[in-house]
This record gives C-alpha cells, sequence and structure tokens, in this order.
C-alpha cells in the first residue's frame, strides 16, 4: 500500500498515512454508532508514528470499551470524525474509512462489538439498491 491520504468533510484536516494498517474492521458498538451517524464505525489503525496530521482536531475522551479512555479526534469546523486513539492501544491511531480519499484501500479483517450491532444490519433481507437517490 502506497501512501494514504484523507481529510473531514470541510478540508481543513488532512492526513497522509506512511505505513501499512496494523487492522482493519467495523465497530458496532454504541459510541461508534453514535460517533459516526450510522450503524457501524469502519476503521484501520495504523502505527501513530506513520500519520501526519495537517489542521486542528478537537478531542472528545470517553472510555471505550476496554475501560480506558478513548480519544475520539474530530474537525472543530465541520465535526467529521477523523481518528481515534485507546489509551488501551498505546502508539495505534484508528482512522474512520469515510475520511479516506480512496476507501478502496479498506479491506475489514473483523467485526467487534457484534452483540451491539443493529438488527436491520443482520436481517439478511434483499433490500432494494439504487446507484443514486431515487425520484
Amino acid at each position: 500500500m502506497a501512501n494514504v491520504t484523507g481529510g473531514c468533510l470541510c478540508g481543513q484536516v488532512r492526513y497522509t498515512i506512511t505505513a501499512e494498517p496494523t487492522r482493519s474492521g467495523l465497530c458496532h458498538c454504541k459510541d461508534c454508532q453514535r460517533h459516526t451517524g450510522s450503524a457501524f464505525e469502519p476503521f484501520m489503525s495504523f502505527p501513530t508514528s506513520a500519520v501526519s496530521i495537517q489542521g486542528t482536531l478537537k478531542t472528545f475522551d470517553r472510555p471505550g470499551g476496554s475501560g480506558q479512555i478513548l480519544h475520539r479526534r474530530f474537525c472543530p469546523h465541520c465535526g467529521s470524525g477523523v481518528f481515534s486513539q485507546s489509551a488501551a492501544r498505546p502508539g495505534s491511531m484508528a482512522v474512520l474509512v469515510g475520511t479516506l480519499d480512496d476507501a478502496t484501500v479498506f479491506a475489514p479483517t473483523m467485526e467487534v462489538f457484534c452483540d451491539h450491532a443493529q438488527l436491520w444490519m443482520l436481517d439478511g433481507s434483499q433490500r432494494p439498491r439504487f446507484a443514486r437517490m431515487p425520484p
């Protein structure tokens, strides 16, 4: 994998990552659902030393699933969640996949907190799918 780049919705926060991911997955915990406003948080973790950030982030701290503090970092201008760092995993930074410039590099290898997954994510439904919002 070459350099991974990304940023927030308004573009005031940008990043470049120069390492292979150490893990990748989908987190179904309630905090990640609220942080992303979605059913789960897709993430890729990298060594903190390989992440270069341009711009200013704000941080919201709260105990994570390990009981240790999870630092959720977001753009103070547009509110986009960009990174999270857990005191339980020092030296590692999770990047929210939705902020990647090229999300095709994402290949989830695990799902966590599946006991909190939205039931409609697990129902096996064959819902209609559309390339764009239908009229």
